[in-house]
């Protein structure tokens, strides 16, 4: 696929590293040649300095021919005015970064498709989605939904304490018949596994499951995690992303949002009634106790800085907070929540990339997600009459040995196979896949 990327910023490198590794053909565009001599030196792709809104830049970088255009640069307005242009040159599909919030909010009234965007995207509202189902299923670390939640993929750390502990994967399957889950892969230390039967489940391990809805609590169980009923959350950081929460967040708990800066802080207050707005440093401990921090069971941090979010949800912890989600700006410090004593991390680029991989196919899939830290991928098929999956019974297929089958959802209801079920035409296949061996499980499908 030929994919044009206007913004060399985090988002727009982070995507390119990630499209380029998928062999597709990436072109960046930015004006701060600095920025692109460092792409140049790490990313296979064609880089182009100049205005992403100049008509004679975006011709040169062959956005007539490009499947995709994705402007992604710090200037809204840029975004906007290079994907209508993108789009009457010829681009295929557009794709806009934005981040004032009446742009989402008020989409009915302002119909993007009449100026050529096919899609908006703001990282900042892709990151309180994210955090919103953290919040709903609180005693995951991460939580993707397949078809609005009939299958959900569930990132579990492993206690010492947990059933599942010292047993092989074959044992833990036989703890509920059932098998309204299965554990699809496990992070341990740098590794990615991609579990058999025999594969055992070691204290410190990160599970990956796939479950249906009615199998969320037979996971939670095994794995010695309690869902906590969630009534009182706490945001620091009046940030977009602050203000996103606040305004989902709002319809159904009650939200207090702390805020430093004393303007901002009135603002949000008069945006939101129905949110608490706090104006103090949220990494003051006696005025965080002061605002009941013991009985906080979410409590959120969204300020520009991750640092300061990382400690505030360490000291939110340790005074009683029962789930902490901090928001990052670096991606390596993905894998760091386990071990340092928070709940969650999330990440405005990862969510980005995640979302904007949705509208990239390959063959006959769709890249639903990557897991930043774990060398693998999440694939939906869409089963067609001549695929080879088709053949006979999931354990006969000989599929590769880094791919595993985690659910099928069929007639709208999500399903958990075992080996011996059989897939049928129509069926669309969730797959966690080891990159290696990804487009070799692509040839089933076709």
């Amino acid at each position: 696929m030929k994919i044009v990327i206007a913004g060399a910023g985090a988002v727009g490198i982070h995507l390119a590293r990630w499209l380029s590794s998928e062999s597709h053909d990436i072109t960046l565009i930015d004006q701060d040649q600095e920025r692109l001599s460092n792409v140049d030196n790490s990313i296979d792709a064609l880089t182009i300095q100049g205005d992403v809104t100049d008509f004679k830049v975006l011709k040169k970088a062959r956005v007539p021919s490009a499947d995709l255009f994705i402007s992604v640069t710090s200037v809204e307005e840029a975004n906007i005015l290079a994907c209508m242009q993108a789009k009457r040159f010829g681009a295929r599909r557009t794709i806009a970064r934005i981040s004032r919030m009446q742009y989402l909010t008020e989409c009915e009234t302002l119909d993007i498709k009449d100026f050529g965007i096919d899609e908006l995207i703001s990282p900042e509202s892709l990151a309180s989605r994210e955090v919103r189902h953290l919040i709903n299923t609180n005693a995951a670390s991460e939580s993707i939904e397949f078809e609005n939640g009939k299958i959900t993929l569930l990132g579990l750390d492993v206690d010492q304490e947990a059933q599942v502990t010292g047993k092989s994967i074959a044992e833990i399957a036989s703890l509920y018949p059932s098998r309204n889950y299965v554990v699809v892969a496990i992070r341990r230390a740098n590794e990615t596994i991609i579990p058999k039967g025999h594969t055992m489940v070691q204290p410190g391990d990160h599970l990956f499951v796939i479950t249906d809805t009615e199998g969320i609590q037979e996971v939670l169980e095994v794995t010695g995690k309690r869902k906590i009923k969630v009534e009182n959350v706490m945001i620091m950081g009046g940030s977009r992303t602050g203000r996103h929460l606040a305004r989902k967040l709002s319809k159904d708990y009650r939200v207090k949002l702390i805020e430093i800066n004393p303007e901002k802080s009135h603002e949000i207050a008069a945006d939101f009634p129905d949110t608490l707005v706090l104006n103090f440093d949220g990494t003051d401990v006696e005025k965080l106790e002061e605002e009941g921090i013991h009985n906080v069971d979410v409590f959120v941090a969204v300020t520009g800085n991750s640092e300061t979010n990382i400690l505030s949800c360490l000291v939110a912890k340790d005074r009683g907070a029962k789930k902490t989600i901090a928001m990052v700006e670096n991606i390596e410090y993905q894998n760091l929540s386990h071990s340092i004593g928070i709940d969650s991390l999330i990440n405005k680029k990862l969510a980005a990339a995640n979302f904007i991989y949705r509208h990239i196919r390959r063959g006959d899939f769709v890249i639903l997600s990557a897991i930043h830290g774990v060398d693998a991928e999440v694939m939906e098929f869409e089963v067609s009459e001549k695929s080879k999956i088709l053949d006979g019974k999931i354990k006969d297929l000989g599929l590769p040995e880094g791919a595993l089958i985690g659910g099928v959802i069929r007639n709208q209801k999500g399903l958990i196979p075992n080996g011996d079920f059989q897939i049928l035409p129509g069926d669309r296949v969730v797959v966690f896949a080891k990159v290696s061996c990804a487009k070799k499980v692509s040839t089933f499908f076709r």
